[in-house]
């Protein structure tokens, strides 16, 4: 339940709210404010305990992981993650990419204990096992919410309006909408036993999909936008019933006896089935037209791509390739791509002047995520020919496309920072890691020397900035200034060759002093909003006086004392507004602050592969709070205190 916080609030007198709540079964009930975050968390004798959440509250979910003895209330925020016992004793933090947008504990994997997807900002769904990322799956925007289903399946939802269903960590289907997701929920609609997947939509559709295939078995449309969906037995039938309700304040009750009003979907299945069969035949008549008129295109004709990193245009960017392999014509091309283009699909179509038989498409992937890119074009023997044939094929960009393998620098511009860890592995497996995760030229600039000598150097198409890999005698060392990049070449080297343990040796002194700064940062806005909310309290308090004081002399019919009072009243009011801008000003600065914070703290924990990834980040932590730049440094260096 959520409660809306008001600044002039004191914790006691929240607390009484929520002692008021006493009838209802133990939950936690969240009260935001524009400053802070607190969390009540009641047991059943319903005692209050008030915790203040620095990083805010994001998501809450209530479960128990693997090695929790009893539920506990788990909390995501701005680029962290805690879980709180019964008590209020903290028993977990760690921390993730970006800010949390929705938890869900589950057992997914089947293994008989529970564990935590999270979904974040940064397009990532994140297994943890206890407080340790076992898995992570890259999608291609914010992940909005996550909803379990039974057996190791879960829905997920977009902020580009997909929505789909994984099972465990394969993707069993998705579909994507123009409009977004508002809520999901899962609801066994049409009475099988299996429980549907339930999406309310911005531009008020309600459907159910079969979680399985992804099939719409109901579909309804309200006259707004959907506000939430909720299931229970609301009317004491002794079966759940769904309730959907708009932004506008309409309600709609759903339950198996809904699925009798939408007979129009057989009737859509039939009407599509007609109207492809249609197109089906109009295609095959113009097949047979243009091979009696001898305007068909040749059997043996192929549509080539390919891929490469360009430098010479305005952007650097990656340039997707299309050709024939003989002297038919490109008319148009489509390429649909979650993630880099704004509607997610492109359309070609050249002037009548400028068609040829290769056609030339520029890709900015504004992340570094595995991209499918789908691609159909339409391709004939003229011009003037109004027939085509259609080819479509799927590429796949690799991880890093958005960087470039370049010669390798002289000694003075190898950036000073870097990572140092052992590696035994043999040159071949490199260049293979490499072509999987890069776009490879045909003349590679990588230089090799036998089994024990291996070179390469990445610029950066973003920012041009450059980073250097050397393996030589067992010995693997990256030169990078940007932190973020090492540790995903850290995490993808460890990946692909399967290795459980990296130890390594860093050095990154820039992002030390980043650190630092930003410690000192939040350790003032922290002062200034302390500050700002005694400046509010008093001028409350003064206002409440003032406004007492101009009744009481409209009551005694002095108008000139009463014009005085007024007249502060509006300069005291006009002073408040500008103070709530300020303190909302300080609050968002001090979020920032804190995400840099954590992201150094993620970036740097990534820079190594073993099991005590979480007594590290705990470490971090600790020596964050104590502002103990000695153990940072020691923690970033080494990875132990």
């Amino acid at each position: 339940m959520w409660i809306p916080g008001h600044s002039n609030i004191t914790g006691n007198e929240k607390a009484e709210e929520v002692a008021k709540l006493s009838h209802m079964s133990p939950k936690a009930i969240t009260i935001s404010d524009f400053s802070y975050t607190d969390v009540y968390h009641y047991t059943k004798h319903f005692n209050v305990i008030i915790l203040q959440i620095p990083d805010g509250v994001a998501a809450i979910a209530i479960g128990k992981l693997n090695s929790m003895k009893d539920p506990a209330i788990i909390i995501g925020g701005n680029c962290s993650i805690q879980a709180f016992d019964f008590k209020g004793n903290e028993i977990l933090w760690t921390v993730t990419g970006d800010n949390v947008r929705s938890i869900i504990v589950m057992d997914i994997d089947l293994d008989g204990s529970n564990e935590l997807l999270v979904g974040s900002d940064d397009y990532e769904i994140r297994e943890f096992k206890d407080d340790i990322i076992v898995n992570e799956i890259s999608e291609t925007s914010s992940i909005c919410s996550l909803i379990s289903f039974s057996i190791g399946r879960f829905a997920y939802a977009l902020d580009n309006g997909t929505v789909g269903v994984y099972d465990k960590f394969r993707r069993v289907w998705r579909v994507k909408s123009k409009s977004s997701v508002n809520f999901l929920e899962k609801y066994d609609l049409d009475g099988d036993g299996k429980e549907e997947l339930i999406t309310g939509w911005s531009n008020g559709k309600v459907d159910a999909r079969n979680s399985i295939t992804g099939e719409v078995v109901f579909r309804d449309v309200l006259s707004n936008s959907i506000a939430g969906v909720v299931v229970g037995d609301y009317i004491r039938a002794g079966k759940c019933q769904m309730i959907v309700v708009s932004i506008a304040g309409e309600v709609r009750g759903y339950d198996s006896t809904s699925l009798r009003v939408e007979s129009g979907v057989q009737t859509n299945i039939i009407h599509d089935l007609l109207q492809k069969r249609q197109i089906l035949m109009s295609e095959l008549n113009n097949y047979t037209k243009a091979s009696n008129e001898g305007q068909g295109i040749p059997g043996d004709t192929r549509l080539i791509t390919e891929i490469s990193v360009s430098e010479e245009t305005i952007e650097p960017c990656v340039l997707l390739t299309l050709s024939t392999n003989n002297s038919m014509i490109l008319k148009a091309v489509t390429v649909f791509a979650e993630g880099i283009f704004e509607d997610e699909t492109h359309v070609v179509h050249p002037d009548r002047e400028c068609i040829s038989s290769e056609l030339k498409i520029t890709l900015l992937p504004p992340k570094d995520i595995l991209l499918d890119i789908h691609i159909r074009a339409f391709v004939g023997s003229s011009v003037d020919n109004d027939q085509f044939h259609v080819f479509e094929l799927t590429r796949q960009l690799p991880k890093f496309s958005m960087y470039s393998l370049v010669s390798y620098p002289e000694n003075e511009d190898i950036p000073k920072s870097f990572v140092k860890f052992r590696l035994v592995e043999r040159v071949q497996r490199l260049d293979l890691w490499l072509s999987q995760n890069f776009i490879v030229p045909q003349k590679t600039p990588v230089k090799t020397n036998g089994q024990d000598f291996w070179k390469i150097a990445i610029k950066s198409l973003r920012d041009s900035s450059l980073t250097c890999v050397t393996f030589e005698k067992e010995v693997m060392l990256i030169y990078s200034g940007n932190i973020n990049f090492t540790a995903d070449i850290v995490q993808t080297l460890a990946s692909y060759l399967n290795l459980d343990q990296i130890d390594s040796l860093a050095e990154f002194p820039k992002v030390l002093d980043d650190l630092w700064e930003s410690i000192q940062s939040v350790k003032t806005l922290q002062q200034n909003a302390v500050k700002l909310n005694a400046s509010i309290a008093d001028s409350s308090a003064l206002l409440k006086n003032l406004i007492v004081q101009a009744e009481d002399f409209r009551l005694l019919d002095d108008t000139s004392n009463m014009e005085k009072c007024l007249n502060d009243i509006f300069h005291i009011d006009k002073q408040m507004i500008q103070n709530h801008q300020v303190t909302c000003e300080n609050h968002e600065q001090l979020l920032v602050t804190l995400k840099k914070i954590n992201n150094i703290i993620q970036n740097a924990s990534r820079l190594r592969v073993n099991n005590n990834r979480t007594d590290s980040i705990t470490s971090y932590r600790q020596a964050v709070a104590s502002e103990n730049m000695t153990i940072l440094k020691k923690l970033i260096e080494t990875g132990n205190k």
